[in-house]
């Protein structure tokens, strides 16, 4: 038997599926075209607040009355690539909490982010995540109001697909 509150959560679990929220993967492929990054393979992960981005040998300058700062990226994990140098404002610095418990100040910048064919701007913070298994986290104020998480699939939205990525889902299917 259902009672009123199951009905108010039912109709607006409704709302929701028809708004015109996008689902994305926990993973996905997106470029920042602001700082001339083609593409970067990101998680997307609910429990982060804001978004990071991998960033090494990261300056921090003064132009005119605004705060810059220059930092490189690699936007492709292990890759012969040459890494990206990247140059954008400062919006303001943040205590941000690492996964391990760790607070640290950190340069924030916005920049435009651009998943399949949508484009917004997110806030990002800087920090060197090399030992980490992404260039970038996409937390979740960039996708708030917007997005679906689909916890179990990847690349829904990204135009490409990692070779690995195929590979796993074949041999799957085959094992199965």
């Amino acid at each position: 038997m259902y009672t009123g509150a199951h009905i108010k959560l039912i109709g607006k679990f409704k709302k929701d599926l028809k708004s015109k929220k996008h689902i994305v993967g926990w993973r996905e492929w997106v470029s920042l075209p602001d700082l001339h990054i083609q593409k970067i393979k990101v998680k997307v992960d609910t429990g982060a607040r804001t978004s990071t981005l991998h960033a090494a040998h990261i300056s921090v300058f003064k132009r005119g009355k605004y705060e810059y700062v220059r930092f490189s990226v690699d936007p492709i994990q292990a890759s012969k690539t040459p890494h990206k140098v990247c140059t954008a404002r400062i919006i303001e610095r943040r205590q941000i909490m690492s996964s391990i418990g760790v607070a640290t100040l950190r340069p924030i910048i916005r920049t435009k982010i651009c998943l399949a064919d949508i484009e917004w701007s997110i806030e990002v913070t800087l920090v060197n995540r090399d030992i980490m298994g992404f260039r970038m986290l996409i937390g979740r104020q960039a996708i708030r109001g917007n997005f679906f998480v689909d916890p179990g699939r990847s690349f829904i939205l990204s135009s490409e697909k990692s070779k690995r990525t195929k590979s796993k889902i074949q041999l799957r299917r085959v094992e199965q």
